[in-house]
């Protein structure tokens, strides 16, 4: 079959998949070949070699599985990350938590942070590419996320300034940092999610909690007991409310949150 049959057939099997059948099958048309998407284009009465291996591609998405772990890679920020399933695909809404901390890391003149919850070394790998000077320690509960992370880091040269250790939250961590970030689990047990992301995305990295906000809670309980200064983190678009009655609750006096580019609430940053 040629480039523009193929696409045509791919096309139709990924109607029910996904919201682009046809880009996506170009996607993996040039991951499969090894060329740009133009090439495509240029050269659409060329034979497809080895088709067989690209049905398979295709058969794999038609079934729901997200393209990110199909090829292997995530495009994030300004880079290209590897991942694989076990690890939660970086998603474009938590480049807005990157932007906030690294404006209070250059106001402050920050220089060690952590990060709760690693999983392909996302916020810890962009924020060490955007701060020589600065030193991240990160945590993860599997070991999957640990190794993928590990892998990025060292794709991306900061390896020596992100130290992996296998924690629950920040317990087995005993550097003073000044600020914790975090991307953690927060919907409920109960929320009802797209095949794509329920059948194949690590459930720890989904699932908060039977409300979904507890683990947020006791990430804020245990950075307010460390005295660490700032904390931002992600959260569910319908917590807001929840987590300003808890940071009431608590003492928390300085606390902002913050939207997506959606407009739905996306998270906070508190002073400590």
């Amino acid at each position: 079959m040629t480039i523009k049959e193929t696409l045509a057939h791919a096309t139709q099997l990924l109607q029910e998949a996904c919201e682009r059948p046809r880009f996506e099958a170009e996607l993996l048309l040039a991951y499969h070949l090894n060329k740009e998407r133009t090439y495509l284009h240029a050269f659409d009465d060329q034979e497809v070699v080895d088709i067989e291996a690209y049905h398979k591609l295709i058969e794999r998405r038609s079934s729901h599985e997200p393209y990110e772990y199909i090829v292997g890679r995530a495009s994030f920020y300004d880079i290209d990350l590897a991942v694989e399933q076990g690890v939660l695909i970086p998603r474009p809404e938590t480049e807005i938590l990157i932007d906030l901390v690294a404006e209070i890391i250059a106001k402050e003149h920050i220089t060690s942070i952590a990060e709760i919850g690693v999983g392909s070394g996302a916020i810890s790998v962009v924020l060490a590419r955007k701060f020589p000077q600065l030193r991240i320690v990160a945590t993860d509960i599997c070991d999957t996320p640990l190794a993928v992370a590990r892998h990025n880091a060292q794709t991306f040269g900061v390896e020596d300034r992100l130290s992996l250790v296998k924690s629950n939250l920040l317990d087995e961590v005993e550097e003073d940092v000044e600020l914790v970030v975090s991307n953690p689990p927060y919907i409920a047990e109960d929320f009802i999610l797209a095949s794509n992301v329920v059948d194949y995305e690590p459930k720890e990295a989904l699932f908060g909690g039977d409300k979904g906000d507890e683990l947020l809670k006791q990430i804020v309980l245990d950075v307010q007991k460390r005295g660490t200064k700032y904390l931002a983190c992600e959260m569910g678009y319908d917590q807001k409310e929840s987590m300003e009655q808890f940071f009431k609750q608590i003492g928390v006096k300085s606390y902002n949150f913050y939207q997506d580019l959606a407009g739905f609430d996306r998270g906070f940053v508190i002073t400590l």
